[in-house]
């Protein structure tokens, strides 16, 4: 059967306005299961809200905490820095201030030194000098004590000296006194403090002598400081020695 307007009007205002009424309708129309179904995912769904409000509350708490601690974190990392920054800047000027000692501490060693050097070639040359001076007067002096001594020998040899020469040079070879006889040649080394090697050198500028003059060679060493070692060693070789 139809209904009239004003009972479709009382029948949606009692749906709208009464809950038994619209559930017993909806049972009615088979629709209580689906009715319940709606409301448990309703209940479902405010459960599942307050469980995700819940956590989320949990979450920016911990959030926060966190925040915090990142931010505490930060400070301290940001003071490690700003402090190791300073100490940086204070250690550079530091060592800016090392490197300038160091560079005028080195420059004047450096300018010491030079000026040592300086010095030290300049007495070297005074004293190379003196020593040629010393040595052209010993060899001076030493070869007069050697002539007046060796004249009275070869006086006695029955020998007729033919020529006498101070610094003589025979085929490059520097000798420091040469006395030719008729007979002979005298070599004579002056050292002042000989050694072997000195007597080696005598005997070998000897040879050269004899190889040159054609005629015997008598080497001769004279010195101050002459070494027992040294002159048993000569007189073995054949040198004749003259001590002063």
């Amino acid at each position: 059967m139809s209904l009239s307007a004003e009972e479709k009007r009382r029948f949606l205002k009692a749906l709208e306005e009464d809950a038994e009424f619209r559930y017993a309708v909806a049972g009615l129309l088979g629709l209580g299961e689906v009715l319940n179904e709606l409301r448990r995912l309703r209940e479902d769904f405010n459960k599942y809200v307050e469980k995700s409000e819940r956590r989320w509350r949990q979450n920016e708490r911990r959030w926060k905490e966190n925040e915090k601690r990142w931010k505490e974190w930060f400070d301290t990392w940001k003071k490690f820095l700003e402090d190791y920054e300073r100490r940086w800047q204070e250690n550079e000027r530091r060592w800016e201030e090392e490197r300038k000692r160091w560079e005028t501490w080195y420059e004047a060693w450096k300018e010491f030194l030079e000026d040592y050097k300086r010095r030290w070639e300049d007495a070297n040359r005074r004293f190379s000098r003196i020593e040629e001076t010393l040595g052209a007067v010993a060899e001076s002096q030493y070869t007069r004590y050697v002539w007046e001594d060796l004249k009275e020998e070869i006086k006695a040899r029955g020998e007729l000296v033919i020529r006498r020469v101070r610094s003589a040079k025979v085929d490059n070879v520097d000798v420091d006194l040469l006395v030719e006889t008729d007979r002979r040649v005298y070599v004579v080394e002056v050292k002042i403090r000989p050694k072997i090697d000195d007597v080696g050198a005598l005997l070998a500028k000897a040879e050269v002598v004899k190889a040159a003059l054609g005629k015997e060679a008598v080497p001769i060493l004279t010195g101050t400081w002459i070494g027992d070692d040294v002159e048993k060693y000569a007189r073995g070789k054949g040198v004749l020695v003259f001590s002063y």
